[in-house]
């Protein structure tokens, strides 16, 4: 009356599609100089990440502006330094800064901005970080970045 079904066959007949990487994250900032992660997860398996960035706040970029900036956790804080000295104009980042992997522009209250960059000059296991570089905000909105 039944059939003898092995586990082999039962499992191609439901075989699941392998998961896509997940190539992108969306981070929100606020007016209370917080983002809303502390850890961006890069999939090597990705030729490319988007980080979309949102300002849910309602200040401007004047008072509370927000951006995203990837380096190497060992050139986080020189970048930062030296994003003061590059002021508003230069969206807080030293113009073709070499140290910077990506970043978004900085914006204000309700505003969105996205970078998106290549993985191929990330390496698996590597030690970097993503913060702020609004003066004063990178000490507070910072985080790890994985790469797998």
């Amino acid at each position: 009356m039944f059939a003898k079904v092995t586990l082999a066959a039962l499992l191609s007949v439901m075989a699941v599609p392998a998961m896509a990487a997940q190539c992108d994250v969306t981070i929100e900032g606020n007016d209370a100089m917080q983002f809303n992660t502390k850890e961006i997860v890069v999939d090597k398996t990705c030729e490319e990440f988007t980080v979309n960035l949102v300002h849910v706040g309602k200040l401007p970029k004047s008072a509370m502006g927000h951006n995203v900036v990837i380096t190497k956790a060992a050139d986080k804080q020189a970048v930062a330094t030296d994003a003061t000295k590059a002021g508003p104009n230069n969206d807080y980042l030293p113009p073709n800064d070499a140290r910077v992997i990506a970043h978004t522009k900085l914006i204000g209250g309700g505003e969105k901005d996205s970078v998106t960059f290549k993985t191929a000059d990330l390496e698996a296991g590597g030690d970097y970080d993503f913060f702020c570089s609004f003066p004063g905000h990178w000490a507070i909105m910072s985080g790890k970045v994985v790469v797998k």
